[in-house]
């Protein structure tokens, strides 16, 4: 279905996985920053940029997940 950019991506952080990619994102509203983590690595210490293709697939073709999904890692812990 896809995550729309509009209203939410200003009120509130977004946490996307692509499960294609093996690779979860989080759009932290406040720095208005994407960041990345590939499954079984930590999150990329440096921003992704906007126009990232691979991010942009993710908000096509991923789905919405949890915070705690994301910070612990992927797939998630029994």
């Amino acid at each position: 279905m896809g995550i729309n950019k509009g209203h939410e991506f200003s009120r509130r952080d977004i946490y996307v996985r692509y499960d294609s990619e093996d690779v979860s994102y989080r759009w932290d509203h406040r720095k208005a920053e994407i960041h990345v983590r590939f499954d079984g690595e930590a999150e990329s210490p440096e921003p992704v940029p906007h126009d990232n293709r691979l991010f942009n697939d993710a908000l096509r073709f991923g789905h919405e997940i949890s915070r705690e999904e994301y910070e612990s890692g992927w797939p998630p812990r029994p």
